[in-house]
C-alpha cells in the first residue's frame, strides 16, 4: 500500500477550536479507516507545519479522496508527499545506469 505524508497547518477555525482536535483526530483516523486506510502515525510538529501524519492508502484516488474531506471540514490545510520505503528507495537507485 503506497504510503503518504501529510503535513498540516491550522486554519483560523481549526486552532480556534484546538480543543476539539483530539476528536477530530479520531474521526479522520475512523474517516480513513472506512476509505480502506490507516494513519501510521501522528505527530503535533513545530515549525512551518503544526501537524505531520504518515498513513497508508489503497491508491492514489483514496488518497485525494481523504485529503478532500479533510480540507471540507475547514480546520487545516494540507501538503502531502509520497513516501518511498527503504527498501523501495534501494530498488529505484538500483535501476539506474
Amino acid at each position: 500500500m503506497p504510503t503518504y505524508i501529510i503535513q498540516s497547518q491550522w486554519t483560523d477555525q481549526g486552532i480556534r477550536n484546538v480543543k476539539d482536535a483530539a476528536k477530530r483526530l479520531d474521526l479522520g483516523r475512523k474517516t480513513l479507516k472506512e476509505m480502506g486506510g490507516d494513519i501510521k502515525a501522528f505527530y503535533l510538529t513545530t515549525g512551518s507545519y503544526d501537524m505531520l501524519a504518515i498513513v497508508d492508502v489503497p491508491d492514489d484516488a483514496t488518497l485525494a479522496k481523504h485529503l478532500l474531506w479533510l480540507g471540507s471540514q475547514g480546520n487545516l490545510r494540507t501538503q502531502t508527499v509520497k513516501a518511498f520505503t527503504e527498501d523501495e528507495f534501494r530498488g529505484i537507485i538500483g535501476g539506474l545506469t
